[in-house]
């Protein structure tokens, strides 16, 4: 399906600024692939206010955060204006939802507003979200929220500081306008950064317009972006999907290790980057369980913590269906060259879950027999299972038991998260024994758990206590969480009491998406 002749809704115009943006804006999505956007304008709003700046974020970026704060800054960060040479665009996409395709959705209530190199010379997008209809609206209102425009602050930067690949929010502006969702709420835009915005269901969208030179455009501008060494590969497009592969592979590992469940892993909603996106129905798993699903709309489980995995190769299967006319002119060879990269993924995943997994024990490696390893992590996990154990707070605590001086009350809060106290005594003998076998002191242990293990995540109940204070016109408790966010490895002084889970007869959490 091609993009309309004509929007189906009518385009806002305002005034380009002058030059004054800190940043000089490219456009090479825009120049290179004409076909996979529609020119668009944001809402004009009277009275933008900026609510957040990510200022350690401008500072990477090379961005004067004053700018940002400024009435100028709040009128370019809401999409009212833009800076002169800009061409902001509305995204065109398509992607399976839930399992279901849908030919095209695209950026609904979102604009690119261009591209910019930051000090190292990176290539990054700034993306507004919340800034009004666009062609692909689908009937939506085309605004956003305070609350869920906050989360992916929250999330977002608890995510880089995990080191854990991520799109970032650079502000959350206040439109001074209502949306109305069960409730009537304040609306916001959020001026988000990445790598870039092609998603799995770029590649989609592109292969569905039966356009060849289209999609080798694509593919060959998301490896010049993203995949420079797939260049100079005797196959370029199929050395490009094995990097694309290998990198959500890794992403989805790290997003296991730390317990954190995207709740929408949708093929829209995979980037070819290897970034995390759209931080909507998203949470954080606190009491071990695969089978944990906080979204509201996910009533199957699809995307449950322990199905992403599985997941991800499924979403990666379908960009491999669209790319088969480029990785070779035999489309049963090109099936196969397909194929033999999508069954090396779960080796990938599995390799770097179980090293992560076992750095989070303080092994750096295992010398010993891999079944053994296999089911020292395996019955580890069963048992957090079974005991319903917090999965965060586990691994810091079982750090903090070999420490020197160690006292009874960390043993005894150890063992205390388990009512089968005996099978976890049993475990504990069979870990101590792994790391005296394989060489590995209690120093050396402490410290590479010190460094898996984070103090803190964003706890759900801690994120609702501050969208709700934002949503009320107060953002101070979630900038205080945020600051406390991005120390997670070594814990904060001020911030005690965050590594806590939700008390007991919190009931069951449930994420929403805001649109």
């Amino acid at each position: 399906m091609r993009l309309p002749e004509r929007p189906d809704v009518s385009m806002p115009s305002y005034p380009r600024l002058v030059s004054d943006f800190p940043v000089h804006f490219d456009a090479t999505f825009v120049r290179d692939l004409e076909g996979l956007f529609q020119t668009w304008s944001g809402n004009v709003l009277e009275r933008p206010r900026t609510l957040v700046v990510n200022e350690p974020l401008a500072a990477e970026l090379g961005i004067d955060p004053d700018f940002l704060w400024s009435d100028r800054g709040a009128e370019f960060l809401s999409g009212s204006r833009a800076p002169e040479g800009t061409l902001p665009v509305a995204m065109a996409y398509a992607g399976h939802q839930f399992g279901g395709y849908s030919p095209r959705l695209g950026d609904g209530r979102a604009l690119l507003v261009g591209e910019f190199l930051d000090r190292e010379g990176r290539r990054w997008d700034l993306h507004l979200k919340g800034s009004g209809r666009t062609p692909f609206a689908r009937g939506g209102d085309g605004k956003a929220a305070v609350g869920p425009m906050m989360r992916e602050f929250v999330i977002g930067e608890a995510m880089h500081a995990l080191g854990i690949p991520t799109t970032r929010a650079l502000a959350v502006v206040s439109t001074g306008e209502n949306v109305v969702r069960e409730t009537v709420l304040p609306g916001a835009v959020l001026a988000r950064v990445a790598a870039s915005h092609i998603r799995v269901g770029t590649f989609q969208y592109a292969a569905s317009l039966r356009d060849p030179d289209l999609l080798r455009r694509l593919a060959d501008h998301s490896i010049a972006r993203h995949h420079p060494l797939a260049a100079d590969s005797e196959n370029p497009h199929l050395a490009f999907f094995e990097s694309v592969v290998e990198r959500q592979a890794r992403l989805i590992a790290r997003w296991m290790l730390v317990g954190f469940i995207h709740g929408v892993m949708n093929t829209d909603n995979m980037t070819i980057s290897g970034e995390t996106i759209d931080y909507g129905p998203c949470a954080f798993m606190d009491r071990y369980d695969p089978a944990t699903v906080f979204s509201s709309i996910d009533e199957g489980g699809r995307y449950s913590y322990g199905n992403q995995p599985t997941i991800g190769q499924w979403n990666l299967a379908r960009l491999a269906e669209t790319l088969l006319p480029l990785l070779d002119p035999t489309p049963e060879v090109a099936v196969e060259k397909a194929m033999a990269v999508l069954r090396r993924y779960p080796e990938t995943h599995d390799a770097a879950w179980t090293s992560g997994l076992r750095a989070k024990i303080g092994l750096p490696e295992f010398a010993t027999r891999p079944d053994d390893e296999r089911h020292l992590l395996g019955d580890l996990l069963t048992l957090l299972h079974a005991n319903r154990v917090d999965y965060t707070s586990f691994f810091r605590v079982l750090g903090d038991s070999l420490e020197p001086r160690t006292d009874a009350t960390t043993i005894f809060a150890l063992r205390a998260m388990f009512d089968d106290g005996a099978s976890f005594d049993a475990w504990l003998v069979r870990w101590k024994s792994a790391l005296s076998d394989n060489g590995v002191d209690s120093s050396a242990a402490v410290e590479l758990m010190r460094r898996s293990n984070p103090v803190y995540v964003p706890r759900n109940h801690r994120v609702e206590e501050v969208l709700a204070a934002a949503t009320d016109g107060d953002v101070s408790p979630a900038l205080a969480l945020v600051e406390c966010l991005r120390h997670p490895f070594t814990g904060v002084d001020a911030c005690r009491g965050l590594e806590s889970p939700a008390p007991d007869g919190s009931g069951p959490y449930r994420t929403f998406c805001g649109t």
